[in-house]
Protein backbone atom coordinates (compact mmCIF):
# COMPACT_ATOMS: atom_id res chain seq x y z
CA UNK A 1 0.00 0.00 0.00
CA UNK A 2 1.50 3.62 -1.09
CA UNK A 3 1.99 6.19 1.55
CA UNK A 4 -0.12 8.74 0.01
CA UNK A 5 1.55 11.42 2.49
CA UNK A 6 4.54 11.73 -0.18
CA UNK A 7 5.50 10.81 -4.05
CA UNK A 8 6.04 7.44 -4.74
CA UNK A 9 8.88 6.24 -7.02
CA UNK A 10 7.52 2.86 -8.02
CA UNK A 11 8.31 2.87 -12.11
CA UNK A 12 6.17 2.64 -14.73
CA UNK A 13 6.08 -0.04 -17.46
CA UNK A 14 5.32 2.28 -20.14
CA UNK A 15 8.75 4.08 -19.40
CA UNK A 16 10.97 0.87 -19.76
CA UNK A 17 13.15 0.27 -22.69
CA UNK A 18 12.13 -2.78 -25.49
CA UNK A 19 8.37 -2.88 -25.29
CA UNK A 20 7.19 -3.53 -28.66
CA UNK A 21 5.67 -0.70 -30.95
CA UNK A 22 2.32 -2.53 -31.15
CA UNK A 23 1.77 -2.86 -27.54
CA UNK A 24 2.73 1.01 -27.16
CA UNK A 25 0.40 2.03 -29.56
CA UNK A 26 -2.76 -0.38 -27.62
CA UNK A 27 -1.66 0.79 -24.52
CA UNK A 28 -1.89 4.61 -25.84
CA UNK A 29 -5.30 3.74 -27.37
CA UNK A 30 -6.43 3.23 -24.31
CA UNK A 31 -4.95 5.76 -22.43
CA UNK A 32 -7.33 8.27 -24.59
CA UNK A 33 -10.21 6.24 -23.88
CA UNK A 34 -9.29 6.51 -20.62
CA UNK A 35 -8.73 10.39 -20.92
CA UNK A 36 -11.96 10.45 -22.58
CA UNK A 37 -14.11 8.37 -19.70
CA UNK A 38 -12.00 10.21 -16.34
CA UNK A 39 -12.78 13.80 -17.98
CA UNK A 40 -9.23 14.66 -18.54
CA UNK A 41 -9.40 17.03 -21.13
CA UNK A 42 -11.94 19.58 -20.04
CA UNK A 43 -9.89 21.41 -17.80
CA UNK A 44 -6.96 21.94 -20.22
CA UNK A 45 -9.76 23.70 -22.38
CA UNK A 46 -11.20 25.50 -19.83
CA UNK A 47 -8.05 27.23 -18.80
CA UNK A 48 -7.27 27.67 -22.88
CA UNK A 49 -10.74 29.11 -22.76
CA UNK A 50 -10.05 31.87 -20.83
CA UNK A 51 -6.51 32.23 -21.85
CA UNK A 52 -7.09 33.10 -25.54
CA UNK A 53 -10.11 35.52 -24.85
CA UNK A 54 -9.53 38.40 -27.17
CA UNK A 55 -7.19 36.46 -29.32
CA UNK A 56 -7.98 35.23 -33.30
CA UNK A 57 -4.50 33.14 -33.44
CA UNK A 58 -2.03 31.56 -30.94
CA UNK A 59 0.72 28.68 -30.77
CA UNK A 60 0.75 26.41 -28.29
CA UNK A 61 3.33 23.42 -27.26
CA UNK A 62 2.11 19.99 -25.73
CA UNK A 63 5.04 18.30 -23.81
CA UNK A 64 4.22 14.55 -23.35
CA UNK A 65 1.50 14.36 -25.66
CA UNK A 66 1.43 10.57 -26.03
CA UNK A 67 -1.16 9.53 -28.75
CA UNK A 68 -1.65 13.11 -29.34
CA UNK A 69 -5.50 13.45 -28.41
CA UNK A 70 -5.18 16.56 -26.21
CA UNK A 71 -3.85 18.10 -29.46
CA UNK A 72 -6.50 17.06 -31.50
CA UNK A 73 -8.68 18.42 -28.99
CA UNK A 74 -8.03 21.69 -28.70
CA UNK A 75 -7.61 21.93 -32.22
CA UNK A 76 -11.67 20.75 -32.56
CA UNK A 77 -12.17 23.67 -30.27
CA UNK A 78 -10.27 25.93 -31.68
CA UNK A 79 -12.12 25.56 -35.14
CA UNK A 80 -15.37 25.51 -33.21
CA UNK A 81 -14.21 28.81 -31.73
CA UNK A 82 -12.98 30.32 -34.82
CA UNK A 83 -9.56 30.70 -33.80
CA UNK A 84 -6.60 29.87 -35.82
CA UNK A 85 -4.21 27.72 -33.42
CA UNK A 86 -0.59 26.45 -34.81
CA UNK A 87 -0.04 22.98 -32.38
CA UNK A 88 3.09 21.56 -31.70
CA UNK A 89 4.20 18.37 -29.61
CA UNK A 90 7.18 17.03 -28.40
CA UNK A 91 7.71 13.30 -26.51
CA UNK A 92 10.20 11.68 -25.45
CA UNK A 93 9.30 8.48 -26.73
CA UNK A 94 9.84 8.03 -30.75
CA UNK A 95 6.68 5.51 -30.79
CA UNK A 96 4.84 8.60 -29.12
CA UNK A 97 4.98 10.48 -32.40
CA UNK A 98 4.41 7.53 -34.52
CA UNK A 99 1.41 6.65 -33.39
CA UNK A 100 -0.11 10.26 -32.89
CA UNK A 101 1.08 10.96 -36.78
CA UNK A 102 -0.91 7.39 -37.30
CA UNK A 103 -3.74 8.55 -35.57
CA UNK A 104 -3.87 12.17 -36.67
CA UNK A 105 -4.92 13.28 -40.12
CA UNK A 106 -2.10 14.89 -42.27
CA UNK A 107 -4.73 17.96 -43.07
CA UNK A 108 -4.96 18.87 -39.31
CA UNK A 109 -1.11 20.34 -39.26
CA UNK A 110 -0.29 19.41 -35.81
CA UNK A 111 3.55 18.90 -35.93
CA UNK A 112 4.89 16.05 -33.66
CA UNK A 113 8.75 16.23 -32.47
CA UNK A 114 11.19 13.27 -30.56
CA UNK A 115 13.12 14.38 -27.59
CA UNK A 116 13.44 15.32 -24.51
CA UNK A 117 12.22 18.89 -23.36
CA UNK A 118 15.17 20.52 -21.63
CA UNK A 119 16.73 20.28 -25.07
CA UNK A 120 13.85 21.39 -27.39
CA UNK A 121 13.65 24.86 -28.72
CA UNK A 122 10.51 25.57 -30.52
CA UNK A 123 11.35 26.93 -34.48
CA UNK A 124 8.99 30.15 -32.97
CA UNK A 125 7.38 31.83 -30.79
CA UNK A 126 4.89 29.96 -28.28
CA UNK A 127 1.97 31.43 -26.59
CA UNK A 128 1.27 28.96 -24.28
CA UNK A 129 3.11 25.63 -23.33
CA UNK A 130 0.32 22.74 -21.94
CA UNK A 131 1.05 19.17 -20.83
CA UNK A 132 -1.62 16.40 -19.40
CA UNK A 133 -1.01 13.60 -17.16
CA UNK A 134 2.68 14.19 -17.61
CA UNK A 135 4.43 16.10 -14.75
CA UNK A 136 4.05 12.76 -12.19
CA UNK A 137 6.70 10.75 -14.60
CA UNK A 138 9.62 13.94 -13.01
CA UNK A 139 11.06 13.53 -10.01
CA UNK A 140 10.93 16.94 -7.88
CA UNK A 141 13.85 18.57 -9.12
CA UNK A 142 13.17 17.92 -12.54
CA UNK A 143 9.44 19.17 -11.79
CA UNK A 144 11.22 22.70 -10.46
CA UNK A 145 13.27 22.53 -13.82
CA UNK A 146 10.09 21.73 -16.06
CA UNK A 147 8.56 25.43 -14.24
CA UNK A 148 11.17 27.25 -14.85
CA UNK A 149 11.88 26.16 -18.54
CA UNK A 150 7.73 26.38 -19.36
CA UNK A 151 8.50 30.13 -17.06
CA UNK A 152 11.12 31.06 -20.13
CA UNK A 153 9.06 29.89 -23.08
CA UNK A 154 5.75 30.55 -22.54
CA UNK A 155 4.75 34.12 -24.25
CA UNK A 156 1.41 34.49 -22.43
CA UNK A 157 1.14 31.30 -20.06
CA UNK A 158 1.49 27.78 -19.32
CA UNK A 159 -0.72 24.90 -17.80
CA UNK A 160 -0.57 22.27 -16.26
CA UNK A 161 -2.94 19.22 -16.14
CA UNK A 162 -2.05 16.22 -13.89
CA UNK A 163 -3.29 14.03 -11.69
CA UNK A 164 -4.28 14.49 -7.32
CA UNK A 165 -2.65 12.24 -5.21
CA UNK A 166 -5.54 10.73 -2.88
CA UNK A 167 -6.58 6.70 -1.96
CA UNK A 168 -10.00 6.81 -3.55
CA UNK A 169 -8.98 7.26 -7.47
CA UNK A 170 -5.80 4.92 -7.05
CA UNK A 171 -8.15 2.25 -5.51
CA UNK A 172 -11.01 3.32 -7.72
CA UNK A 173 -9.04 3.13 -10.76
CA UNK A 174 -7.51 0.16 -10.20
CA UNK A 175 -10.68 -1.38 -10.17
CA UNK A 176 -11.79 0.45 -13.18
CA UNK A 177 -9.08 -0.04 -15.48
CA UNK A 178 -9.96 -4.01 -14.69
CA UNK A 179 -13.55 -4.17 -15.27
CA UNK A 180 -12.83 -1.87 -18.43
CA UNK A 181 -10.14 -4.76 -19.65
CA UNK A 182 -8.00 -1.83 -20.58
CA UNK A 183 -4.16 -2.61 -21.68
CA UNK A 184 -1.95 -4.10 -18.71
CA UNK A 185 0.44 -1.27 -18.90
CA UNK A 186 -2.95 0.93 -18.34
CA UNK A 187 -3.75 -1.00 -15.55
CA UNK A 188 -0.87 -1.11 -13.58
CA UNK A 189 0.75 2.36 -14.23
CA UNK A 190 -2.78 4.29 -14.02
CA UNK A 191 -2.20 3.41 -10.06
CA UNK A 192 1.34 4.14 -10.37
CA UNK A 193 1.09 7.20 -11.80
CA UNK A 194 -1.56 8.51 -8.97
CA UNK A 195 0.85 7.30 -6.45
CA UNK A 196 3.33 9.53 -8.17
CA UNK A 197 1.57 12.42 -8.48
CA UNK A 198 0.91 15.74 -6.09
CA UNK A 199 -0.78 17.41 -3.59
CA UNK A 200 -0.97 21.31 -3.31
CA UNK A 201 2.18 21.18 -1.14
CA UNK A 202 4.42 19.81 -3.95
CA UNK A 203 3.52 22.18 -6.27
CA UNK A 204 3.91 25.07 -4.13
CA UNK A 205 7.58 23.61 -3.41
CA UNK A 206 8.04 23.47 -7.44
CA UNK A 207 6.96 26.98 -7.83
CA UNK A 208 9.08 28.81 -5.36
CA UNK A 209 11.53 27.07 -6.16
CA UNK A 210 11.68 27.95 -9.63
CA UNK A 211 11.56 31.46 -8.68
CA UNK A 212 8.04 32.34 -9.09
CA UNK A 213 5.83 33.42 -6.53
CA UNK A 214 2.83 31.80 -5.38
CA UNK A 215 0.59 33.94 -6.73
CA UNK A 216 2.06 34.06 -10.17
CA UNK A 217 0.31 30.69 -10.32
CA UNK A 218 -3.38 29.15 -9.24
CA UNK A 219 -3.16 25.58 -7.98
CA UNK A 220 -6.32 23.61 -7.65
CA UNK A 221 -7.98 21.04 -7.47
CA UNK A 222 -10.30 19.84 -10.32
CA UNK A 223 -13.31 17.27 -10.59
CA UNK A 224 -12.36 14.67 -10.90
CA UNK A 225 -9.26 14.02 -8.93
CA UNK A 226 -6.86 16.27 -10.72
CA UNK A 227 -4.78 18.86 -9.79
CA UNK A 228 -3.98 21.68 -11.74
CA UNK A 229 -1.43 24.41 -11.86
CA UNK A 230 -2.02 27.54 -14.14
CA UNK A 231 0.05 30.80 -14.94
CA UNK A 232 -1.04 34.14 -17.12
CA UNK A 233 0.97 36.55 -17.71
Amino acid sequence: MPDFASRSTQPELMDEEGIAYEDFRACLRDLAVVNTVTLARPPTLAWLKRATRGMSRFTLLDVGFGQGDMLRTILAWSRRNGIKADLIGVDLNPWSAAAAREATPQADGIEYHTGDVFAFEPQRSVDFVVSSIFTHHLPDDALVRFVAWMEGRAGRGWFVNDLHRLAFPYYGFALLARLARWHRFVQHDGPVSIARSFRPEDWQRAVTGAGLPLDAVEIRPVFPFRLCVGRLR
